[in-house]
């Protein structure tokens, strides 16, 4: 997806674009987008454009595909979608997660994968070690006026814990 609009973003901290060779790394390279709404055309795909000008990424929609819950029985957690969203996060240098706030936390979407990369840990550690030296940044939106306190908490750690480098956040306060 390419976005090349100049929306009006008054109010909102802008990423990275290749107009600064410094910040190059959103056009450079490959940028993932991982979209925890829903909606498919909701809030948080219309933030992910306003944030993300003249940027190329590819966007994954997870309400549109099949993560199951994190189980210890794994035989039960085989043949859903997870694994083909590891490989696009193992081919990308930079991830974006973006999410609705529900509840002052990530959606439900977005919280079933990242219970999920509990395989990365234990099964899977040699996928797990090759998410090591990427970069991330967190786009969300909600009705508040401010991201909610502690709302960072889990992606920050994920990435601490991955060795991924958690770049910024931004927050789009919606109407609705």
């Amino acid at each position: 997806m390419t976005k090349t609009s100049d929306d009006d973003v008054s109010g909102i901290d802008e990423l990275p674009s290749a107009k600064n060779a410094d910040d190059a790394v959103f056009t450079m390279n490959k940028t993932i987008v991982i979209n925890g709404s829903a909606r498919e055309q909701g809030n948080t795909g219309n933030a992910v454009a306003k944030l993300c000008p003249i940027t190329e990424y590819e966007m994954i929609q997870l309400c549109n595909l099949k993560i199951s819950q994190y189980s210890y029985n794994r035989a039960l957690l085989d043949g859903d979608d997870f694994m083909k969203v590891v490989e696009k996060l193992l081919a990308s240098t930079t991830i974006v997660f973006a999410t609705p706030v529900y509840w002052y936390a990530m959606s439900g979407h977005m919280k079933a994968l990242f219970d999920r990369l509990t395989e990365l840990i234990t099964d899977k550690k040699h996928l797990g070690r090759k998410l090591k030296g990427k970069k991330c940044y967190l786009i969300a939106c909600g009705t508040d006026e401010f991201l909610p306190d502690g709302f960072e908490v889990p992606f920050k750690k994920t990435c601490d814990y991955f060795g991924i480098e958690f770049v910024k956040s931004y927050y789009l306060q919606t109407n609705d």
